[in-house]
C-alpha cells in the first residue's frame, strides 16, 4: 500500500521539468531535498561580504549526488522493458546503479579500475548484489568497454552518457534556485567526467526559460592536477590523484562542460591533491561537514579563487560537495593522528586533555 508522504523524491517533485509520463513506472529511494547549508566560517574566509553555501549531495539514499540520475536512469530503463543495466565506475555511480537496480529487481554489472576504487563505494555496489567486474585499466577503458558491450547486447547504459541522468542531476540545480530565491552568483564544483557541471548548467538554463530566475550563475569547475585533461587540453593517459572520485583523464561530457564554462563565463582549473586534502580536513573542523575528497575540490577551488581576489563583493557562492566522506573512511583516517592509546585512568585523560 502506497503512503501518502510529504517528499516522494526527485521525479515526483519537479515532475513537470522531467522526460516521464503517467506510464514510467518511478524507481526511487527517496533522493534529493539534500540540505542547503550556510558556511558561515568559508564565507568570513573568503570576505568581502560573501555569503557561501555548502550543497551537501552526501545525504542521498547511497551518499552522493549519482542517486539524482539514478532514478531517472533506472526509471526509464524499467519503461522501455530493460532487463540489465550496466555501468563503468570509479565507485558513486556503482553503489547508485546497484542500489536501484537492486530496487528495480534489474540485473547490474559493474566495471571498476582495479585497485582505484575506495572500499566505502565498493561494499555497496556489492552488498545491492551487483556484478562487480575490476579490469586491468583505468576508468576510461572501463567506460570503453561498458559501451560496446551495450552497444551489443540489451543492456542499458547507465553512466552519464545516458542522457536520463543528466535530468535527474540537474534538479540540484532546482533546488538550489528554490532555497536561496534566486540563483547564486557563482556555482563551485568538482569535474570528473563532466556529467555534473552541464547537469547543473542545464537545470540553471531550464529554470531561467520559465522565469524562476532572472540570471544565472557563473560555473566554476575544478579537475584534479593529476587528472585534469580539460585544463591542459587533452586526454590525460594515466592520470593520478587521491580524490579517486574525479580520477578522469578523458571525460565522458568534455564538450557540454566546456559549453557551461563558456556561457556562463566561468573558468575550469585545477587543484592540488594537497589543497584538496587541506579544504577536505578544513571543511570538516571549520563547517562540520565530511565528504569525501573529491568533493573539497570544489571547497579548494574556492579558496584558490579568494586568494587571488576572483569574487566581487557580496557575492553568492554555491560549492557542490558531490559525496560523503563516510565513502573513503581510510583517507580520512590517514590524513589525520591516530587515536593515542593511553592507561584506563581519570588523571591520565585529563592530563592529556589539559584540565
Amino acid at each position: 500500500m502506497k503512503k501518502n508522504h510529504s517528499y516522494c523524491g526527485i521525479i515526483e517533485k519537479y515532475r513537470e521539468y522531467l522526460p516521464v509520463t503517467k506510464k514510467t513506472p518511478v524507481i526511487t529511494l527517496n533522493e534529493g531535498n539534500t540540505p542547503l547549508i550556510y558556511a558561515p566560517a568559508l564565507s568570513k574566509l573568503v570576505g568581502k561580504g560573501a555569503e557561501v553555501y555548502l550543497k551537501y549531495e552526501g545525504l542521498n539514499p547511497t551518499g552522493s549526488f549519482k542517486d539524482r540520475g539514478m532514478t531517472m536512469a533506472i526509471s526509464k530503463a524499467c519503461e522501455e522493458g530493460a532487463k540489465a543495466v550496466m555501468c563503468a565506475s570509479t565507485g558513486n555511480t556503482s553503489a547508485s546503479a546497484a542500489a536501484y537496480a537492486a530496487k528495480a529487481k534489474l540485473k547490474c554489472i559493474v566495471l571498476i579500475p582495479s585497485g582505484a576504487i575506495a572500499l566505502g563505494k565498493l561494499s555497496q555496489a556489492l552488498i545491492h548484489g551487483a556484478k562487480v567486474l575490476a579490469i586491468d585499466g583505468n576508468f576510461d577503458k572501463a567506460l570503453e568497454l561498458a559501451r560496446e558491450i551495450t552497444r551489443r547486447y540489451s543492456i542499458t547504459l547507465v553512466n552519464s552518457l545516458n542522457p536520463f541522468r543528466i535530468e535527474g542531476q540537474k534538479t540540484a540545480s532546482f533546488e538550489i534556485c528554490d532555497y536561496l530565491g534566486t540563483a547564486p552568483d557563482f556555482q563551485v564544483m568538482p569535474v570528473g567526467n563532466a556529467g555534473n557541471i552541464t547537469a547543473y548548467w542545464k537545470g540553471y538554463k531550464e529554470y531561467k526559460s520559465i522565469g524562476r530566475i532572472s540570471a544565472l550563475p557563473k560555473m566554476l569547475g575544478f579537475q584534479a592536477e593529476g587528472a585534469a585533461p580539460i585544463v591542459k587540453g587533452h586526454p590525460i593517459k594515466d592520470p593520478h590523484t587521491i580524490a579517486t572520485a574525479i580520477k578522469i583523464g578523458n571525460p565522458a561530457s568534455w564538450t557540454q562542460a566546456e559549453a557551461a564554462r563558456d556561457e556562463s563565463n566561468g573558468l575550469i582549473d585545477m587543484v592540488s591533491d594537497k589543497q584538496i586534502l587541506d579544504a577536505y580536513k578544513l571543511l570538516a573542523q571549520i563547517e562540520g561537514v565530511f565528504v569525501e575528497p573529491a568533493s573539497a575540490a570544489s571547497v579548494a577551488g574556492l579558496l584558490k579563487l579568494s586568494k587571488k581576489g576572483y569574487f566581487k563583493a557580496k557575492a553568492k557562492i554555491t560549492c557542490i560537495l558531490t559525496g560523503h566522506g563516510l565513502k573513503d573512511p581510510d583517507r580520512a583516517i590517514a590524513s589525520i593522528n591516530k587515536p593515542k592509546i593511553i592507561k584506563p585512568d581519570l588523571k591520565t585523560i585529563l592530563k592529556e586533555i589539559g584540565y
